[in-house]
């Protein structure tokens, strides 16, 4: 039997999910949050959440399924089920914050072209 397999006592298993969840809330920046991830997730994990994310990001955006499966390497299944739970305050937490990034990346853009050209 694997280790994941075996099943945490309820009130440890939440006080280590907490552990969890303050400690990546305390992570200063996009540097820190490369280290944890790096460190204790595997490549397969941090693949696997990142292309949920991904999923949910392209289908807010209107891309088909047949373009994310075909672009990301993932399964009807799990656009559905990525699909299934974009009302759940963590995607919409998640999506909420990608779009900033996106939004103010696009905009430092415009403002370093607007201020080279005028020099």
């Amino acid at each position: 039997m694997r280790t994941s397999e075996l099943k945490l006592n309820s009130s440890l298993k939440n006080q280590i999910a907490k552990t969890l969840s303050q400690t990546i809330a305390d992570l200063k920046n996009a540097t820190e949050a490369d280290i944890f991830i790096s460190d204790f997730f595997t490549s397969a994990e941090v693949e696997t959440f990142a292309k949920r994310l991904a999923v949910a990001y392209w289908l807010k955006k209107g891309r088909s399924y047949t373009n994310i499966k075909t672009n990301l390497k993932v399964s009807s299944a799990t656009i559905a089920d990525v699909s299934s739970q974009m009302d759940k305050k963590g995607f919409k937490l998640a999506l909420q914050k990608a779009e900033a990034e996106e939004w103010a990346t696009i905009w430092t853009q415009k403002i370093k072209k607007f201020v080279g050209s005028k020099k």
